[in-house]
């Protein structure tokens, strides 16, 4: 699915309404995968088909410059995280770029109250069954597309890791929200 495809899912119109509101009103925003794609669109950046998707457990930089500070401080500098994307964006502006990857230039950006994450920190085994049951046809040949046993392989391999990541952030992002509200 792409943040284009309003007349294919008309409800997508109205995150877009909900994700820009959120922003003018001073609400934090996490957009996770297809939500990153929605918040970038949201502060003014084109989404884009990538040269290239990424499907499977593939590994994420952060930009040492830039994530002191930030949601990801502290997070090890690569981290394997679940991927299926095949569209991208530019940095918004006034954003910081926290993360890259070898196919994807832009994984992950910070805005004073918003995250946007191209990959997944929160799936679990039963979501990956169910990505592989609705979305197999999605994995093509491609330098970063994995087959469906190396992507549950990665799971055994990585996701609790990934998991455990998520929980870090969600608490940095609570304790932003609460400090924000006290202003």
């Amino acid at each position: 699915m792409s943040v284009h495809d309003e007349q294919l899912y008309p409800w997508l119109a109205g995150e877009k309404a909900l994700i820009a509101s959120c922003l003018k009103v001073g609400r934090f925003v996490l957009g996770v995968c297809l939500g990153s794609q929605l918040l970038a669109e949201c502060l003014g950046r084109r989404v884009y088909r990538n040269e290239v998707k990424e499907i499977g457990w593939l590994p994420v930089w952060l930009r040492l410059e830039t994530v002191t500070g930030s949601l990801l401080d502290g997070l090890p500098e690569e981290l394997t995280v679940l991927h299926w994307h095949g569209e991208t964006y530019d940095l918004p502006e006034g954003c910081l770029h926290l993360a890259g990857s070898e196919g994807c230039a832009v994984q992950a950006f910070e805005h004073p109250m918003a995250l946007g994450l191209q990959f997944h920190f929160e799936v679990t085994s039963v979501g990956i069954d169910e990505l592989l049951l609705n979305c197999r046809g999605d994995i093509g040949s491609g330098p970063y597309e994995q087959s469906p046993d190396a992507i549950l392989r990665g799971e055994t391999l990585h996701g609790a890791a990934a998991r455990s990541t998520v929980f870090l952030v969600l608490d940095r992002i609570a304790a932003r929200v609460a400090t924000h509200r006290r202003k």
